[in-house]
């Protein structure tokens, strides 16, 4: 079982990480939005290409620049935090356990 409980946590490790990447892309493209980025950088394009399809759905759902401001990265911010906290968190557990 000590294998399974090493793949388990390897890939909780990889999820961690991931999640720990894309909410600094998440932080960079909020901070990118806040100044008049050139659209044709290759940087701009990358962000707004990894972004935009996790921000646009919930900007549909919150009725975004009703208010005038964007809030949507922040939501995201705190579902990656709830899934690094719950899911990593309960993987890390169970590879502990099957151990």
């Amino acid at each position: 079982m000590f294998v399974a409980g090493n793949f388990i946590s390897a890939m909780a490790t990889i999820i961690d990480m991931v999640l720990g990447f894309y909410m600094w892309v998440i932080i960079a493209r909020a901070l990118v939005s806040w100044v008049n980025p050139d659209p044709y950088n290759p940087i701009v394009q990358f962000l707004y290409k990894v972004t935009e399809p996790v921000l646009y759905p919930i900007r549909v759902r919150m009725g975004a620049y009703s208010s005038g401001m964007d809030l949507s990265p922040m939501i995201v911010i705190l579902l990656i935090i709830f899934l690094k906290q719950f899911l990593v968190s309960s993987l890390m557990g169970l590879a502990h356990r099957l151990r």
